[in-house]
C-alpha cells in the first residue's frame, strides 16, 4: 500500500493542491460575505469655495488624482461622485497661500490624494479706463501725420490688480506707408508695459477700435 502511495507522489501532490485551490475559489468567490477589493484612480477637477466676491484665485494644479478603495463587484465610481475642493474662507485677503485639498466623497474610502495641497495666489479684480495711444511702426521718411482719430478714444481694462499694475499704456499699432496715404481700419488695442511688452491676462474692452490716420508728404503738400 505504501508503495502505491509513493508512486508518482509529486504528480499526486500537485493534483491535490490544484483541487484544493479550485474548491477554495468556487467556495469563497460565491460567498457574499467575502468581497474582493481593488483600487480605482480618478482625475477630479480642483475647485475653489469660500472666495470673496471681487477676488480671483490663480493656481497651476487644475486636477487631483484620487485613489479610492472600491469593491470589485460594485459599479465603478464616477468622477462626478468625488469633489476636490480648496476652501478659501480662512483667506479673505490677497496673497500667496498653500491650501490643503479637501476630498468630498461620501461612503468612499480614500487611499491617496495627489496633490495634497495647492499653492495659489488670491488677487483683487479691478477695472479702469485708459486712453488709447497710436504707435507707428517704421520710419518717417517722406511723410508726416496730418490727422489721427481713434474712436473710441478710451478703453476699459479688466483684470487682477497685479496685472493691471503692469500696464503702462494701451496702444494701437499702425504700419507707416511708403508714401502719402489714408488709413481707415478696425484695429485691436493692446495693453502693454512701459517697455512695450504685451500684458497677458488683461481684458481690453472694446476689443476693436476704429483708427483713421491721414499721411501727407513731409513737404506739407497734400497728394
Amino acid at each position: 500500500m505504501l508503495s502505491i502511495v509513493r508512486r508518482n507522489f509529486p504528480l499526486k501532490a500537485f493534483a491535490f493542491a490544484l483541487a484544493v485551490a479550485a474548491w477554495a475559489y468556487f467556495h469563497f468567490s460565491g460567498n457574499p460575505n467575502i468581497t474582493a477589493r481593488f483600487d480605482q484612480q480618478l482625475s477630479v477637477p480642483i475647485v475653489v469655495t469660500g472666495l470673496r466676491a471681487g477676488y480671483v484665485a490663480r493656481y497651476t494644479d487644475k486636477f487631483a488624482v484620487v485613489t479610492i478603495d472600491a469593491t470589485r463587484n460594485a459599479t465603478p465610481v464616477k468622477p462626478d461622485q468625488v469633489e476636490a475642493v480648496l476652501d478659501l474662507a480662512a483667506h479673505p485677503d490677497p496673497g500667496v497661500f498653500n491650501v490643503p485639498v479637501q476630498v468630498i466623497a461620501p461612503n468612499l474610502q480614500i487611499l491617496s490624494l495627489a496633490p495634497a495641497s495647492v499653492t495659489l495666489n488670491i488677487d483683487r479684480l479691478e477695472e479702469r479706463t485708459v486712453p488709447i495711444a497710436i504707435a507707428y511702426n517704421g520710419e518717417f521718411k517722406n511723410i508726416v501725420v496730418d490727422s489721427a482719430i481713434v474712436n473710441p478714444s478710451t478703453v476699459t481694462l479688466r483684470g487682477v490688480a497685479t496685472d493691471l499694475a503692469r500696464v503702462g499704456a494701451v496702444r494701437v499699432e499702425i504700419a507707416l506707408p511708403q508714401k502719402a496715404a489714408a488709413v481707415d481700419a478696425m484695429i485691436r488695442p493692446l495693453a502693454v508695459t512701459g517697455n512695450g511688452d504685451a500684458v497677458a491676462g488683461v481684458q481690453v474692452s472694446p476689443n476693436l477700435v476704429r483708427v483713421r490716420v491721414r499721411f501727407i508728404p513731409s513737404t506739407g503738400i497734400s497728394p
